[in-house]
Protein backbone atom coordinates (compact mmCIF):
# COMPACT_ATOMS: atom_id res chain seq x y z
CA UNK A 1 0.00 0.00 0.00
CA UNK A 2 1.23 3.45 -0.79
CA UNK A 3 1.39 6.25 1.74
CA UNK A 4 -1.57 7.92 0.05
CA UNK A 5 -3.69 4.77 0.52
CA UNK A 6 -2.67 4.67 4.18
CA UNK A 7 -3.81 8.27 4.68
CA UNK A 8 -7.17 7.77 2.97
CA UNK A 9 -8.24 4.15 3.53
CA UNK A 10 -11.92 4.87 2.83
CA UNK A 11 -11.13 6.37 -0.57
CA UNK A 12 -8.89 3.43 -1.41
CA UNK A 13 -11.61 0.97 -0.44
CA UNK A 14 -14.27 2.88 -2.40
CA UNK A 15 -12.24 2.88 -5.62
CA UNK A 16 -13.77 0.47 -8.14
CA UNK A 17 -11.72 -2.56 -9.05
CA UNK A 18 -11.01 -3.09 -12.76
CA UNK A 19 -12.55 -6.56 -12.68
CA UNK A 20 -15.70 -5.21 -11.08
CA UNK A 21 -16.03 -2.49 -13.71
CA UNK A 22 -15.78 -4.95 -16.58
CA UNK A 23 -18.12 -7.42 -14.84
CA UNK A 24 -20.76 -4.70 -14.56
CA UNK A 25 -20.88 -4.42 -18.36
CA UNK A 26 -22.36 -7.90 -18.64
CA UNK A 27 -19.49 -9.54 -20.51
CA UNK A 28 -19.21 -13.23 -19.86
CA UNK A 29 -15.86 -14.65 -18.85
CA UNK A 30 -15.34 -16.49 -22.14
CA UNK A 31 -16.15 -13.39 -24.22
CA UNK A 32 -13.73 -11.32 -22.15
CA UNK A 33 -11.03 -13.93 -22.81
CA UNK A 34 -11.94 -14.00 -26.50
CA UNK A 35 -11.43 -10.23 -26.67
CA UNK A 36 -8.11 -10.49 -24.85
CA UNK A 37 -6.84 -13.31 -27.07
CA UNK A 38 -7.94 -11.38 -30.17
CA UNK A 39 -6.02 -8.37 -28.82
CA UNK A 40 -2.86 -10.41 -28.32
CA UNK A 41 -3.12 -11.98 -31.78
CA UNK A 42 -3.86 -8.54 -33.21
CA UNK A 43 -0.75 -7.19 -31.51
CA UNK A 44 1.36 -9.98 -32.98
CA UNK A 45 -0.03 -9.42 -36.48
CA UNK A 46 0.51 -5.66 -36.21
CA UNK A 47 4.08 -6.15 -35.02
CA UNK A 48 5.01 -8.61 -37.77
CA UNK A 49 3.29 -6.68 -40.55
CA UNK A 50 4.67 -3.39 -39.24
CA UNK A 51 8.21 -4.72 -39.27
CA UNK A 52 7.71 -6.06 -42.79
CA UNK A 53 6.20 -2.73 -43.84
CA UNK A 54 9.30 -0.85 -42.64
CA UNK A 55 11.54 -2.75 -45.06
CA UNK A 56 11.01 -0.32 -47.93
CA UNK A 57 12.12 3.06 -49.23
CA UNK A 58 8.63 4.60 -49.37
CA UNK A 59 8.32 7.00 -46.42
CA UNK A 60 4.54 6.48 -46.03
CA UNK A 61 5.05 2.71 -45.75
CA UNK A 62 7.71 3.27 -43.09
CA UNK A 63 5.40 5.64 -41.17
CA UNK A 64 2.55 3.11 -41.39
CA UNK A 65 4.89 0.33 -40.23
CA UNK A 66 6.08 2.33 -37.24
CA UNK A 67 2.47 3.15 -36.35
CA UNK A 68 1.56 -0.54 -36.61
CA UNK A 69 4.37 -1.48 -34.23
CA UNK A 70 3.12 1.23 -31.85
CA UNK A 71 -0.35 -0.32 -32.16
CA UNK A 72 1.14 -3.70 -31.27
CA UNK A 73 2.79 -2.23 -28.18
CA UNK A 74 -0.45 -0.58 -27.04
CA UNK A 75 -2.43 -3.78 -27.63
CA UNK A 76 0.08 -5.80 -25.62
CA UNK A 77 0.10 -3.16 -22.90
CA UNK A 78 -3.70 -3.07 -22.57
CA UNK A 79 -4.65 -6.69 -23.22
CA UNK A 80 -1.63 -8.68 -22.01
CA UNK A 81 0.33 -6.64 -19.45
CA UNK A 82 2.30 -9.73 -18.43
CA UNK A 83 4.15 -9.40 -21.76
CA UNK A 84 5.37 -5.97 -20.62
CA UNK A 85 6.16 -6.79 -17.00
CA UNK A 86 9.57 -5.10 -17.11
CA UNK A 87 8.07 -1.74 -18.04
CA UNK A 88 7.30 0.27 -14.91
CA UNK A 89 4.08 1.91 -16.07
CA UNK A 90 2.60 -1.23 -17.67
CA UNK A 91 0.42 -2.15 -14.69
CA UNK A 92 -0.95 1.39 -14.35
CA UNK A 93 -1.84 1.57 -18.05
CA UNK A 94 -3.41 -1.89 -17.97
CA UNK A 95 -5.57 -1.12 -14.95
CA UNK A 96 -6.68 2.15 -16.54
CA UNK A 97 -7.52 0.33 -19.79
CA UNK A 98 -9.54 -2.24 -17.83
CA UNK A 99 -11.66 0.56 -16.40
CA UNK A 100 -12.63 1.81 -19.86
CA UNK A 101 -16.06 0.91 -21.14
CA UNK A 102 -16.34 -1.52 -24.03
CA UNK A 103 -17.41 1.13 -26.54
CA UNK A 104 -14.41 3.27 -25.62
CA UNK A 105 -12.04 0.36 -26.20
CA UNK A 106 -13.83 -0.39 -29.47
CA UNK A 107 -13.44 3.16 -30.75
CA UNK A 108 -9.81 3.30 -29.63
CA UNK A 109 -8.77 -0.03 -31.17
CA UNK A 110 -10.64 0.53 -34.43
CA UNK A 111 -9.23 4.04 -34.74
CA UNK A 112 -5.73 2.77 -34.06
CA UNK A 113 -6.13 0.11 -36.75
CA UNK A 114 -7.58 2.41 -39.40
CA UNK A 115 -4.87 5.09 -39.24
CA UNK A 116 -2.01 3.05 -40.81
CA UNK A 117 -4.34 1.87 -43.57
CA UNK A 118 -5.14 5.50 -44.37
CA UNK A 119 -1.42 6.29 -44.45
CA UNK A 120 -0.50 3.49 -46.81
CA UNK A 121 -3.14 1.30 -48.40
CA UNK A 122 -1.30 -1.96 -49.05
CA UNK A 123 -2.08 -5.60 -48.40
CA UNK A 124 0.44 -5.65 -45.57
CA UNK A 125 -1.29 -2.85 -43.70
CA UNK A 126 -4.74 -4.27 -44.41
CA UNK A 127 -3.95 -7.78 -43.21
CA UNK A 128 -1.71 -6.59 -40.38
CA UNK A 129 -4.44 -4.39 -38.90
CA UNK A 130 -7.37 -6.70 -39.61
CA UNK A 131 -7.16 -8.61 -36.33
CA UNK A 132 -6.60 -5.41 -34.33
CA UNK A 133 -9.69 -3.95 -35.98
CA UNK A 134 -11.58 -7.17 -35.25
CA UNK A 135 -10.67 -6.78 -31.58
CA UNK A 136 -12.30 -3.36 -31.63
CA UNK A 137 -15.35 -4.86 -33.32
CA UNK A 138 -15.59 -7.55 -30.62
CA UNK A 139 -15.51 -4.89 -27.91
CA UNK A 140 -18.08 -2.89 -29.86
CA UNK A 141 -20.40 -5.88 -30.03
CA UNK A 142 -20.11 -6.36 -26.30
CA UNK A 143 -21.04 -2.71 -25.82
CA UNK A 144 -24.36 -3.39 -27.56
CA UNK A 145 -25.32 -5.71 -24.74
CA UNK A 146 -26.90 -9.10 -24.44
CA UNK A 147 -29.42 -10.37 -26.89
CA UNK A 148 -32.85 -10.90 -25.38
CA UNK A 149 -34.47 -14.30 -25.29
CA UNK A 150 -37.26 -15.28 -27.66
CA UNK A 151 -39.84 -15.68 -24.90
CA UNK A 152 -39.44 -12.08 -23.71
CA UNK A 153 -39.70 -10.76 -27.27
CA UNK A 154 -42.80 -12.87 -27.92
CA UNK A 155 -44.40 -11.56 -24.72
CA UNK A 156 -43.66 -7.94 -25.69
CA UNK A 157 -45.01 -8.53 -29.19
CA UNK A 158 -48.18 -10.11 -27.78
CA UNK A 159 -48.71 -7.14 -25.42
CA UNK A 160 -48.26 -4.66 -28.26
CA UNK A 161 -50.67 -6.60 -30.43
CA UNK A 162 -53.22 -6.67 -27.61
CA UNK A 163 -52.83 -2.91 -27.02
CA UNK A 164 -53.26 -2.22 -30.74
CA UNK A 165 -56.45 -4.30 -30.79
CA UNK A 166 -57.78 -2.45 -27.74
CA UNK A 167 -57.05 0.92 -29.38
CA UNK A 168 -58.71 -0.23 -32.58
CA UNK A 169 -61.83 -1.48 -30.79
CA UNK A 170 -61.89 1.69 -28.68
CA UNK A 171 -61.90 3.94 -31.74
CA UNK A 172 -64.54 1.80 -33.47
CA UNK A 173 -66.81 1.93 -30.38
CA UNK A 174 -66.24 5.67 -30.12
CA UNK A 175 -67.46 6.18 -33.70
CA UNK A 176 -70.62 4.12 -33.23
Amino acid sequence: MSSQDEQFPAAAAAAPEPAAASADEGMTWWYRWLCRIAGVIGGMSCACAGLWNCVTINPLNIAAGVWMMLNAFVLFLCEAPFCCQFIEFAHAVSSRADRLRAWQKAAFYCGMAVFPVMLSLTLTTLFGNAVAFATGVLYGLSALGKKGDAIAYARIHQQQKQMDEEKLTGTLEGQA
